[in-house]
C-alpha cells in the first residue's frame, strides 16, 4: 500500500495540483478523441476511467475539503458516469493513508507524546483512512480502541480550497456572488467543524446519550484524556462497511431489519432532536450479522432551526399540497420563492417544486417502502435533470432554497441511497411528527 510523507498544504501548492490534474485531464480527452477518429463507435468508458483515476489520485493526495467532495459525490450516483462514482466512493474508508512517522509527528504535537507512550499497543498502519482523517487500532489493557488521525493542514487548507472551486461553483450553478456566498458559508461552516475532534467527541456523547433508547443501535463510548482537536480515540466497534456486508449475501429480512434501524435513527433525530448526523454515507456506519448498526462518525452534524423545521416538513403533508395560499407562504419562506417573481414564474416553480416535494416524500406517504425499487431512484435523477433544464429554473441566478436546506437534502438523499444498496423494506409513514406539523401550519395559516 502506498503511504504520504507530507500533504501539501499551501494555497500555491494546492491550486498547482489542481492545475497539473486539469492538464491530464485535457491530455485524457486528446487521446480520447484521437482513438475515436479511428473507431468511431467507440464509447466515453475508456475516457471516464482515465479522468476519475486521475482526479480521484490527485483528491486522495490533498485529502480535507477536496476530498470531502469527492466523497459527497459518490454518494449521489446518479450524477456523475460510473466511473467516477465507483473511484470516489474509495474516499469513503480506503484513500491512501499517512505513513507512521508522520503520525507520530501529529500525535507529539496534538497530545505532547507519541502514541507509544499513551497506549499498551498501537498499529502504526491505518485501517481506514478516508478525506479528513485516517483510523489506527490501539489497545490499554483489553480495551480495544479506534484512533482517529486527522491529517495536517486540513482546518487551514479548507478556505483555500473553497476559494478555488469557488469559479467552477459560479458556472455550474448560475449564481450571482451574493447567493453563491450563502451555500459556500454553510459548506465552510460545516467543514471547519469537522476538523474539530473536541466538538465531535462531544457531540457524539450527547447524541449517543439521547438516541440510547433506540433498539438495534451502537455507539462507541469516548475518551478525552487520549483525545485532542486533531486526535480522537473511542472504542472499537464491531461491524463491517456496506459494501463487505453485502458480499456475504445477507438475507431479505437482515437487509430490512438494518434498514428499519437506520431509517429510525435517523427520524429520531430530525424529529425529536432537531438535530442530525448529516454525514450518512456508508463509511460512517458498521452493519452486523445481528442486524445492530454502528455509528461511529459524529464530524458533520446539522441543527436544524425549529422555524425551518416546520416549514420544511410542512410541505411535505399532502393536504398542504391542496392548499395554494399556504403552499406559496411555505415555499417563500424556505427560500424556494421570492416576491419579486413574476406570476408565471411563480407558477413553473411551484408546479417544479410539487413535482419533486411529491416523489421524495413518496416514502412518508404509506406504512412501509421497498428502497430497493432502482426505478423510483432512477425517477428522482430523471425528473432533477429535466427541472434544472427549465429554462426559467436553468437561467435563474438567484439561490433558490434556504442554506439549510443544503445538509437536510444531503442527509436524506444519502439516506435514500444507503437504503437502497441495502435493499431494504422499511417502516415509514408519517409515525408521530405529523400531528404537530399540521397545528404549526394551522396557527400560521390563521395569522393576519
Amino acid at each position: 500500500m502506498k503511504y504520504q510523507e507530507k500533504i501539501t498544504t499551501s494555497r500555491t501548492g494546492r491550486t498547482l495540483k489542481f492545475l497539473g490534474t486539469g492538464a491530464k485531464i485535457g491530455g485524457n480527452y486528446i487521446k480520447h478523441y484521437a482513438k475515436k477518429a479511428l473507431n468511431p463507435g467507440m464509447d466515453s468508458s475508456e475516457l471516464h476511467e482515465a479522468n476519475a483515476s486521475d482526479i480521484y489520485s490527485s483528491l486522495s493526495e490533498l485529502k480535507g475539503s477536496a476530498l470531502k467532495v469527492a466523497q459527497m459525490l459518490s454518494m449521489d450516483r446518479g450524477i456523475l458516469p460510473a466511473a467516477y462514482a465507483d473511484k470516489f466512493a474509495l474516499s469513503q474508508y480506503m484513500a491512501p493513508p499517512l505513513s507512521a512517522p508522520l503520525v507520530a509527528r501529529i500525535f507529539k504535537k496534538e497530545l505532547g507524546k507519541s502514541p507509544q507512550e499513551l497506549f499498551d499497543s498501537f498499529e502504526p498502519n491505518a485501517k481506514n483512512a478516508a478525506s479528513i482523517g485516517q483510523v489506527h487500532q490501539a489497545t490499554i489493557g483489553d480495551k480495544k480502541l479506534a484512533v482517529k488521525v486527522q491529517y495536517p493542514g486540513v482546518a487551514d487548507s479548507i478556505q483555500s480550497d473553497l476559494r478555488l472551486v469557488r469559479p467552477v461553483a459560479l458556472r455550474m450553478f448560475n449564481l450571482s456572488e451574493k447567493d453563491l456566498d450563502k451555500y459556500m458559508g454553510e459548506v465552510e461552516g460545516k467543514l471547519l467543524e469537522e476538523t474539530d475532534y473536541i466538538l465531535e467527541l462531544e457531540r457524539g456523547q450527547s447524541i449517543a446519550q439521547a438516541c440510547a433508547g433506540l433498539e438495534g443501535l451502537k455507539f462507541p463510548a469516548y475518551y478525552p484524556a487520549y483525545s485532542g482537536k486533531r486526535v480522537l480515540t473511542m472504542d472499537w466497534m464491531q461491524g463491517e462497511h456496506l459494501a463487505e456486508f453485502l458480499l456475504k449475501n445477507p438475507s431479505q429480512e437482515t437487509r430490512n431489519l438494518l434498514g428499519q434501524r437506520l431509517w429510525d435513527f435517523y427520524q429520531f433525530q430530525v424529529h425529536h432532536l432537531k438535530t442530525v448526523h448529516a454525514d450518512p454515507h456508508p463509511g460512517n456506519f458498521l452493519l452486523n450479522d445481528d442486524g445492530s448498526v454502528g455509528v461511529i462518525d459524529f464530524g458533520c452534524i446539522k441543527e436544524i432551526p425549529e422555524e425551518f423545521y416546520y416549514d420544511y416538513f410542512g410541505l411535505i403533508l399532502p393536504e398542504v399540497q391542496s392548499q395554494a395560499e399556504l403552499l406559496e407562504s411555505l415555499m417563500e419562506r424556505i427560500e424556494m420563492l421570492f416576491a419579486y417573481d413574476s406570476p408565471q414564474k411563480r407558477s413553473i416553480f411551484i408546479k417544479a417544486f410539487g413535482q419533486m416535494t411529491e416523489l421524495l416524500s413518496r416514502p412518508f406517504a404509506t406504512e412501509y417502502f421497498d428502497f430497493s425499487d432502482e426505478q423510483y431512484i432512477q425517477q428522482i435523477y430523471a425528473l432533477g435533470e429535466e427541472i434544472s433544464q427549465i429554462p426559467e429554473i436553468r437561467d435563474t441566478r438567484d439561490g433558490r432554497g434556504s442554506r439549510h436546506m443544503l445538509y437536510i437534502n444531503r442527509t436524506y438523499f444519502g439516506l435514500y441511497s444507503l437504503l437502497n444498496s441495502l435493499g431494504a423494506q422499511v417502516k415509514t409513514g408519517l409515525d408521530d411528527w405529523k400531528k404537530p406539523v399540521q397545528e404549526k401550519l394551522v396557527s400560521l395559516s390563521e395569522q393576519p
